[in-house]
């Protein structure tokens, strides 16, 4: 087993922040994870850490009403960032959410890189593009993974890779990922190891 993988499958919740004044101390390394509500963002999660339950499921959208904090060890960490994008979230809670997202994304040092999730089939929305250009403009490193890939055929896919990274001007990497068939698991893996430093092996 990898590196990076024993340190995914250490994964332990933490807490969870409603508040910037909640959050941890800004030390050691932090990766986030961003998107669309039922992006399939806490699938995502919970296969790459090969836990059934880790991060909350749900087929109610905007589940996550957090910043949910997950240790990997002592110096690592992994953050589940509220999902966006749901109209039915009532107007104050929305901007609670935005604030929230923006003001961690914005400050937090110990901040790496951020995954951000987007269904395969409909990748782009308005809250999407306006996330990753926040993230590319505060000089954070993005990486945008395409979810439900299983739902399409790999032209379709190659396509819509080819899409996204030129919509993001060619800055982010983008890949594709099945949390259902394990596609593109390992090339996620080598992602998170280079923001969380993770010596290969």
């Amino acid at each position: 087993m990898t590196r990076i993988r024993q340190i995914l499958e250490q994964a332990a919740y933490t807490l969870s922040v409603h508040n910037r004044s909640q959050l941890p101390p800004d030390a050691g390394i932090e990766v986030a994870v961003a998107g669309r509500s039922n992006s399939g963002k806490s699938s995502l999660i919970n296969r790459l850490c090969r836990r059934k339950a880790l991060a909350r499921t749900s087929r109610t959208p905007g589940r996550t009403q957090q910043l949910v904090f997950f240790d990997l060890d002592e110096e690592r960490r992994l953050v589940d960032l509220p999902g966006y994008g749901y109209a039915a979230v009532g107007a104050d809670l929305k901007r609670h959410w935005q604030g929230l997202i923006q003001g961690y994304l914005e400050s937090r040092q110990a901040l790496a890189g951020l995954v951000q999730v987007m269904d395969i089939r409909h990748p782009l929305k308005e809250g999407d593009i306006q996330l990753a250009e926040f993230a590319l403009h505060r000089g954070l490193a993005l990486h945008v993974v395409l979810t439900k890939a299983d739902k399409l055929g790999h032209g379709k896919r190659t396509e819509t890779v080819r899409r996204v990274r030129e919509a993001l001007g060619g800055v982010a990497t983008v890949q594709v990922f099945s949390a259902t068939s394990g596609l593109g698991v390992e090339e996620l893996e080598r992602v998170m190891a280079a923001w969380l430093q993770v010596e290969p092996g």
